[in-house]
């Protein structure tokens, strides 16, 4: 009897050995758990207290050593008693960060693209933002206050007062050393940051070289002092 149809069959079996391994490798390593997240906002607004529950989703997309976030609204939140004219409208909000990493990601969506009639809920939409990681671990990101922007003011504050559990849990591998430099100071979502004046502690050899200058013309000062005093006993 020939070996050939025993050959064939043990090699069948072992690829298909080696497809399942490789299968149950990949669904061991989760990089992301997203889910839909009821939000209970409570809203302070121009024409008074209001509340809506809206399911909030929040995606993160890699992109080089940054992330693209965005989060998502099925449901409207507030509305406005009068006519809000094409573009006069955008959102914004804040993600709270947990777990290996801490403070939040702001988040922006652009100006609505149709008048809104009055007395109808605001159709929040999609938000995106940037988040940069300075470390791997998992991290989650939470719903934090949106604010709705319409006609030249913060028409809306809303608030999650449902303490909501976290839409998106991200693992983030990959980072050289373990981390990475810290995203700029109270950059928001368009990119922009914020200039605190504050003057960064001097580290560099070109600093050194002024203290190490600083500390010569002191004991060159001493030493004359001394050589002067010197002198002066001399002379008596």
């Amino acid at each position: 009897m020939s070996k050939e149809p025993n050959r064939r069959r043990r090699t069948a079996a072992l690829t298909a050995a080696v497809v399942v391994a490789g299968a149950a490798v990949l669904a061991g390593a989760p990089t992301a758990q997203a889910a839909v997240v009821d939000i209970d906002y409570a809203c302070e607004t121009k024409i008074g207290p209001k509340g809506a529950v809206s399911p909030v989703g929040i995606k993160a997309v890699r992109s080089g050593s940054a992330y693209t976030v965005t989060m998502s609204f099925e449901k409207g939140v507030s509305d406005s008693p009068v006519e809000l004219p094409k573009g006069v409208m955008t959102p914004r909000a804040e993600l709270v960060l947990g777990g290996a990493d801490s403070g939040t990601v702001k988040v922006k969506g652009t100006p609505n693209t149709a008048a809104i009639p009055p007395d109808t809920p605001i159709s929040i939409g999609t938000l995106t933002g940037t988040y940069t990681p300075k470390k791997n671990g998992r991290v989650t990101f939470t719903a934090g206050t949106l604010t709705v922007h319409a006609l030249g003011m913060d028409a809306a504050v809303c608030k999650p007062k449902n303490n909501p559990r976290p839409a998106l849990e991200l693992e983030v591998t990959g980072l050289s050393g373990g981390s990475a430099a810290p995203p700029p100071a109270d950059a928001d979502a368009d990119g922009d940051e914020s200039d605190t004046g504050a003057e960064l502690p001097r580290t560099g050899p070109l600093d050194s070289a002024v203290a190490l200058g600083t500390l010569g013309g002191t004991v060159l000062l001493t030493g004359a002092a001394g050589v002067l005093w010197l002198t002066r006993r001399t002379a008596r």
